[in-house]
């Protein structure tokens, strides 16, 4: 795996070489990996930072997909983006497995559904601070 700050490069070019119908709306993300990166740099990652930063990336641009801009598609059907949301999802979390980090599945997992629930409850407002608490619970901090 590359580095942390290559997170988002690495998931795009995924993203790019799967071919599935997905694939021709990839683009370039124009900011960094700031929660991977954040992830990475805790006692946690430091066996395999860039993991570490994919996969909370990935999971992150599911939930860009679900309730947001995300980053790296663009001029695609809402409803193949909530398919490509529920992917990434799915993506972050079994790699994280393949870890054997399940502390850091359960942070993901429950972040996931809380988010869910706050969006259901109109109080999206009160998520972004739980993605920054959720990065430096898995970074070990």
């Amino acid at each position: 795996m590359s580095a942390p700050a290559d997170a988002l490069r690495s998931l795009a070019a995924q993203f790019r070489e799967e071919g599935t119908p997905i694939s021709p709306h990839v683009v370039e993300a124009p900011a960094r990996p700031r929660l991977g990166e954040l992830a990475a740099a805790g006692p946690r990652g430091a066996q395999a930072p860039g993991e570490y930063a994919f996969v909370v990336e990935a999971v992150r641009e599911g939930y860009l997909l679900h309730y947001g801009e995300p980053r790296l598609l663009a001029g695609h059907d809402p409803d193949l983006g909530l398919l490509a949301g529920d992917y990434l999802y799915a993506l972050g979390l079994d790699r994280l497995a393949l870890l054997g980090d399940t502390d850091a599945v359960s942070v993901l997992s429950e972040l996931i559904g809380r988010c869910a629930q706050l969006h259901a409850d109109g109080r999206a407002a009160e998520v972004e601070p739980l993605w920054t608490a959720a990065a430096h619970r898995i970074a070990g901090r």
